[in-house]
């Protein structure tokens, strides 16, 4: 799986994209919404860098 990178498209509109082999986006994910979601859950399992949608950061 590709990391995430997050990308600025207009002022204040931060989000979170995977792009496909082509380097077209896959999946976009708000990034206020991304983060936080995962500040209120507890960790189950770690994420490696750039996949933190792919698991919890544990605090």
């Amino acid at each position: 799986m590709t990391k995430r990178e997050l990308i600025e498209p207009n002022p204040g509109d931060k989000r979170y994209v995977r792009r496909d082999e082509k380097g077209r986006f896959k999946e976009v994910d708000d990034a206020g919404r991304s983060l936080s979601q995962d500040q209120k859950r507890h960790a189950q399992t770690g994420s490696t860098p750039g996949q933190g949608d792919r698991g919890d950061r544990r605090h």
